[in-house]
């Protein structure tokens, strides 16, 4: 028996990927792309600087018991032994850019008592220069009773 050679078939892969081309062109053009929720758009309120001065109140009071303690307007911040003070650095933060938005300054009385220990009232004073806030006064015995 003789083996019959037969001719070998050979497959162009050129036209195949122009077809594939010309598809991938059709399904582009023709889909309609959905817009995801996500994307929706939406504007957040902010900050205005204002053309006009607005009155803020005059000052933030910041006393420092005898242990340590800090108290803003009454509202006790932080731990007595913490000398990072992040919840005062935070609130003297917002009240600063509060300030600056309405063009008024940012004034801070600090009444310390009189045993606490001077480290106590340069932790506060760093975190108002941290702050940027230059207009730090101190307290005396007779602005007690002062609002």
């Amino acid at each position: 028996m003789r083996r019959v050679e037969q001719p070998q078939v050979e497959l162009q892969i050129a036209p195949m990927i122009d077809v594939c081309f010309l598809l991938l062109f059709f399904y582009i053009l023709t889909s309609t792309p959905q817009k995801p929720e996500a994307d929706l758009g939406m504007s957040l309120p902010g900050t205005v600087a204002q053309d006009e001065r607005v009155d803020l109140p005059d000052e933030q009071r910041i006393s420092i018991l005898d242990n340590g303690q800090i108290v803003l307007n009454e509202l006790a911040l932080d731990e007595p032994t913490d000398p990072s003070l992040p919840k005062l650095s935070g609130t003297l933060k917002r009240f600063k850019a509060a300030a600056d938005a309405n063009r008024a300054d940012a004034l801070v009385t600090i009444d310390a008592a009189n045993g606490v220990a001077h480290q106590r009232i340069v932790d506060v004073l760093n975190a108002c220069a941290a702050n940027e806030i230059h207009g730090v006064t101190f307290a005396t015995d007779s602005d007690e009773g002062a609002p």
